[in-house]
């Protein structure tokens, strides 16, 4: 299968995917919120008990104004004092209190949100990885989850604090007078569409935003890593990504920039709008009062809660605003936690125990996926993927020229189904190699038997029980595997090994390094064991990578082995190192080994010859060469070369 035929039947842009309902994103939020029910509880009562407090101090104004004062009532005077002065004190404790139990809350739910995507994407596919950018799924758990955590933390609270204030201050309005309440709730209903209008184009922006963002940090993670950085300095290609880089800022600037504007200019509407009320409101309760309807501290009451009615429906307003916009962040989340899983284990799997290690393959097809499939809507390349074909390959996508049947060179290995009907046998303690041209379909052979991809059809045994009736956990214990290019977490070479075995005794990891030959490279260290290898491993030479893989890998002490000989690109001594190392670590163990090297060959009970997917021949290297088919031809390119080493 072509790689981008593959890259664009898998990525598909987001504008396809149905929405979810506001209302039903809202209630799986709140369904993260139900653990924490109690202290949820707790905080509507101390929100309850604020809002009572801030309704007693306009109250105690009107107090002063027209009864303390002109009684010229000093005890009372006095106690009126004393509360205006402990009720903010009252209040900043609640609030206090109030802040941590939000703060408990809003962390709690995104603590498993966080969880939650990490063990979704921990069980995704080989395949997700490969066309999904490492930067764009750092955005999703870092950034988006960060703003899920605003409203979980500050925009659903507020927006309950809200509507219980001014739901108490209207009523303390009408029951001060009715009239005025009326008067000031004229330009309320002014306040729904601007907050609509302006919610619908602030969350338009956050998602543009939020996009731009997720390139803007896959490209970073893809530049500043130590391969990427390598390869932009070999290639002289600094000026080219800084420009490239400052492009995709620019967007990020842009979009910032316009969020910024579009929010001000809604809360500068709203703040005319208030403007207005309270004038109204002023100019008829100034006239009221000189015909004696009410009197002073009446009025200084009724504005005094004006002010705060007004401060509540301004945020309120501008609650759905931030809403839509968190609610954003919340679908990008759940897009994530939502993408189907292509490798799942059965309910009732089997765990795998005492295995022999009778490995087979029966009639195994296996098609890399080009359905549509859902991806992340931050992968979208409307229109790229086109124009990158016609510039690698001079021709427009749809006009590439059908490849020619019947050959057998590298350039015909193309082909939408990897591998057909193969069907072999590996009896326990044997070892077979698979040889072919590149493309064949060696590479994703190996990737079935640890369920890296489930065949398409047909199945694979292990002791005679299909791998899909098996738990990952098992199989992925009597499985190891040492790919070409080794892979070491930026940690210590004993962090790096214990990987395989996380209780390994010191004597474990010693015994196995020797084993693999790389003790004594260790030891001259000057930190030992405890040497940090450096970003990938860098700090290390292919082949003292590879010897730490093998350590790894007999640290693990698996039934099968599944091997990609990775000595082409290492000098001899290595080479001759790896070679001896692997021969011990694969005698009694069933071994499956993508062969590079002659001496390989020579070892294996069964050669299977690949072309085009399909086994073409099998058989020893001495019947293989007799036959004088695409193995003999493999032999005179390949391998004729080792025949004098040997």
């Amino acid at each position: 299968m072509g790689f981008h035929g593959g890259m664009r039947a898998y990525v598909r842009s987001s504008d396809e995917r149905p929405r979810t309902a506001n209302w039903a994103l809202l209630k799986r939020v709140l369904g993260y919120a139900r653990p924490y029910w109690w202290q949820i509880t707790l905080l509507l009562l101390t929100i309850l008990l604020t809002t009572g407090l801030g309704l007693l101090q306009p109250l105690i104004l009107r107090d002063l104004i027209d009864t303390t004062l002109p009684n010229r009532n000093a005890t009372r005077l006095n106690f009126l004092a004393g509360a205006l002065v402990l009720i903010p004190i009252a209040t900043g404790l609640i609030s206090i209190f109030q802040r941590k139990l939000n703060a408990s809350v809003g962390e709690g739910v995104i603590f498993d949100l966080r969880v939650s995507l990490y063990r979704h994407l921990q069980r995704m596919s080989i395949r997700f990885f490969t066309h999904t950018k490492t930067g764009e799924l750092m955005s999703r758990l870092n950034n988006d989850v960060i703003d899920a955590q605003r409203a979980i933390s500050n925009t659903i609270v507020d927006i309950i604090t809200d509507l219980i204030r001014a739901t108490a201050v209207v009523i303390v309005m009408f029951t001060l007078e009715w009239r005025l309440t009326l008067f000031g709730a004229v330009v309320v209903p002014l306040f729904i569409p601007i907050a609509r209008r302006a919610g619908r184009r602030l969350r338009a922006v956050a998602r543009e935003a939020m996009t731009y963002n997720a390139q803007m940090n896959a490209m970073m993670n893809e530049t500043l890593n130590v391969g990427g950085a390598l390869l932009v300095k070999l290639f002289g290609r600094e000026s080219s990504e800084v420009d490239r880089f400052q492009t995709r800022a620019a967007s990020v600037r842009d979009t910032g920039v316009r969020r910024a504007v579009l929010g001000t200019q809604f809360f500068v509407l709203v703040g005319m709008l208030t403007a207005v009320g309270t004038a109204l409101v002023y100019w008829l309760g100034g006239h009221l009062v000189l015909r004696d309807v009410f009197s002073i501290g009446t009025i200084v009451a009724f504005s005094a809660y004006l002010a705060q009615l007004y401060g509540t429906l301004q945020s309120l307003s501008n609650a759905p605003v931030s809403f839509v916009t968190s609610m954003v962040s919340f679908e990008r989340v759940f897009e994530v936690v939502d993408l189907p899983l292509e490798i799942e284990q059965k309910p009732d799997a089997i765990v795998l125990s005492e295995v022999q290690g009778n490995l087979t393959f029966d009639h195994v097809t296996f098609q890399y996926d080009t359905t549509d499939v859902v991806q992340l809507s931050a992968v979208e390349r409307v229109g790229d993927m086109a124009s990158v074909d016609t510039a690698l390959s001079g021709t427009a996508a749809s006009e590439k020229p059908a490849e020619p049947a019947g050959q057998s060179t590298e350039e015909s290995q193309a082909r939408e189904i990897a591998l057909e009907d193969v069907t072999f046998t590996i009896e326990p303690g044997q070892l077979v190699a698979l040889v072919g041209p590149s493309g064949a379909g060696k590479t994703t052979m190996t990737y079935l038997i640890p369920r890296l991809y489930d065949p398409t059809a047909g199945r694979i045994l292990l002791d005679g029980i299909d791998l899909r009736d098996v738990t990952l956990d098992s199989l992925a214990a009597q499985v190891g595997v040492v790919t070409q290019e080794t892979h070491l977490f930026h940690d210590t070479i004993r962090t790096n090994l214990r990987y395989a075995k996380l209780d390994a005794t010191p004597a474990e990891l010693e015994a196995a390094c020797r084993a693999a030959h790389i003790h004594a490279f260790i030891a001259a260290l000057p930190d030992g064991y405890d040497t940090v290898v450096g970003e990938r491993g860098y700090r290390l030479s292919g082949g003292e990578k590879q010897r730490l893989a093998i350590a790894r890998v007999i640290l693990k002490d698996p039934r099968l082995l599944v091997l990609d000989e990775a000595t082409s690109h290492l000098d001899s001594q290595s080479e001759a190192l790896i070679q001896d190392v692997l021969s011990r670590v694969m005698a009694g163990r069933t071994s499956l080994v993508i062969a590079h090297r002659l001496s390989t060959i020579l070892a294996a009970d069964q050669i299977l010859v690949l072309d085009r997917g399909r086994i073409v021949e099998r058989g020893t290297h001495s019947g293989l060469l007799a036959l004088g088919g695409l193995y003999a031809q493999l032999y005179e390119t390949q391998f004729s070369r080792d025949s004098a080493h040997t």
